[in-house]
């Protein structure tokens, strides 16, 4: 498959430099679109920009190995450098810790951080100065690869901090830290928490807001591709207007993950009529064969350019890092929209040409035919003599509707001159009934002087 396909360049700037490691081993593992050469003085030359130190000397002698002679750089210099920075933090972070993790202090705190903050001043002596610590160790203990000790720093500092700004960027750095270390519950929680604040957020510019959703919308994809909730969020999230409009704006091959995850998703199932106006929306703009292959069946009813972009699908979702390991369950129920609109459409099917549509052999199509109608139980019968498939059409005529509706609508008008007549004639025995026995009440009378 062309490199085309392959999303990486265009996610790069939208990701933390941390996050696009995992992306470029993916490429250089499967050996993708980029010679082995050029991945790895792609990922050396990203490990500069760290204090990863130990990864940097391991990548920097590999590229000798490789016969490539990097640019000279100072590793002991370097190293002795960020383990005094690393001392230096830890210490100033660890007189922060000894007090709130002091079980008395635990106690003390309450959910009002301004209060709290109050509380420590007085009796700890503790300053807002004091408390930043907790975030520039987080924040250097992720350069350096402590990813665990780094979501811990921002968690603290997150449950003290009243600085909204910088409170964020720590929500951030906790969700690349979680997502690092692979804590798919934590990160799935933290992406909740983390959309409800860029929404809720008056921001300087409706752009910075644009940039935020952008973001999101990428980082966001590690944790909905792994954790088991994940593809309904995708689905859930995606669709609403202000991500739908982030997508269109500023990232439309965003709608790859999209359609997959709808593909993907038999309960979000009724919301492929609002996939697909999108994806004819956005056609001029962003395609590749996994929202072609969607164009073609929902909007062109083409089965077989269907059939082709399912096979071009099945590269996409190996070589796309979000999607490889849902390409089974993609292409499973590829299958099955194949064959409920060809159904709909056709009343009598030949099952070899059916399995030719799903790229399946004859066979493997008439286990996949039996599986469907009773997984499924469509009104269908198998013709094993003549091979074919006949549907049960159960569809009323447009005559026989009406119909029935008329029905229906002569039913109600007699309930409703039913009930008329019933209450025209209670009034009328009411009348009668005042006239047989009129009212016995005493007329007021006047009394003179």
């Amino acid at each position: 498959m062309a490199a085309q396909y392959d999303l990486t360049s265009k996610m790069i700037p939208f990701l933390d430099l941390h996050l696009v490691f995992p992306l470029l081993e993916f490429l250089e593992i499967n050996e993708l679109f980029y010679t082995p050469t050029t991945l790895l003085e792609a990922r050396y030359e990203l490990s500069l920009k760290t204090s990863m130190i130990d990864f940097i000397d391991k990548l920097h002698g590999e590229l000798k190995d490789a016969g490539i002679t990097p640019a000279p750089i100072e590793l002991v210099e370097r190293r002795k450098e960020i383990l005094e920075k690393l001392q230096n933090s830890q210490a100033e972070a660890q007189k922060v810790m000894d007090v709130i993790e002091n079980p008395e202090v635990i106690s003390a705190l309450r959910q009002d951080k301004l209060q709290n903050l109050q509380f420590l001043k007085d009796n700890y002596g503790m300053t807002a100065e004091m408390i930043q610590t907790l975030y520039k160790f987080g924040q250097f203990q992720y350069s350096c690869g402590n990813y665990g000790g780094a979501a811990d720093m921002l968690y603290h500092y997150r449950v003290l901090s009243t600085d909204d700004h910088i409170g964020l960027s720590a929500l951030w750095g906790k969700l690349a830290s979680e997502i690092l270390v692979g804590n798919w519950e934590v990160a799935f929680e933290a992406v909740q928490e983390l959309k409800e604040i860029i929404d809720k957020t008056h921001f300087a510019s409706p752009l910075h807001q644009l940039e935020q959703r952008t973001w999101f919308l990428h980082w966001s994809l590690f944790v909905f591709f792994n954790h088991p909730k994940g593809r309904d969020a995708v689905v859930d999230l995606f669709l609403q207007p202000a991500y739908i409009n982030t997508i269109q704006t500023s990232c439309p091959w965003i709608l790859r993950y999209l359609t997959a995850a709808v593909v993907t998703n038999k309960r979000r199932k009724n919301l492929l009529k609002e996939l697909v106006k999108v994806i004819e929306h956005e056609t001029y703009q962003y395609r590749d064969p996994i929202t072609e292959f969607v164009e073609a069946l929902y909007v062109n009813f083409d089965f077989d350019l269907a059939k082709q972009k399912l096979a071009e699908c099945e590269e996409v979702l190996e070589n796309d890092f979000f999607l490889v390991a849902i390409q089974e369950d993609f292409i499973q129920n590829a299958r099955c929209f194949i064959s409920e609109t060809y159904c709909r459409i056709h009343q009598k099917i030949d099952v070899a040409e059916l399995s030719q549509t799903l790229n399946m052999t004859k066979e493997e199509g008439e286990k996949w035919i039996v599986n469907l109608i009773r997984d499924t139980k469509v009104d269908a019968k198998i013709d094993y003599k003549e091979n074919t498939v006949l549907m049960n059409n159960n569809t009323q005529s447009v005559y026989q509707q009406i119909i029935e509706r008329t029905k229906g609508l002569s039913f109600r008008s007699q309930v409703l001159a039913t009930s008329i007549e019933k209450r025209e004639a209670a009034q009328l025995k009411a009348a009668q009934h005042e006239k047989n026995h009129p009212s016995t009440a005493v007329p007021e009378t006047t009394t003179k002087a």
